[in-house]
């Protein structure tokens, strides 16, 4: 399965909001450098598909807001 969401890094808290079955809005405190930001959108994402992190990849966007992610469900 792949699902586009919408990254607000650097935000005050954690959070996803899905607007329909494969888009979400997700903000996250952690910084967009170094790849942390991508790291906590893929825990929120594992986290709400009740899957490990091991199980959701990056595949587009990984330096821009618009990622795409791949889900093994």
């Amino acid at each position: 399965m792949i699902v586009t969401i919408h990254a607000k890094p650097g935000a005050r808290k954690n959070e996803i909001v899905w607007l329909d079955e494969n888009t979400a809005k997700a903000s996250v405190t952690a910084p967009p450098e170094r790849g942390k930001a991508n790291e906590a959108i893929i825990g929120l994402v594992a986290e709400h598909y009740n899957v490990s992190k091991s199980c959701v990849r990056l595949v587009r966007g990984a330096t821009t807001r618009v990622k795409q992610l791949s889900i093994d469900v």
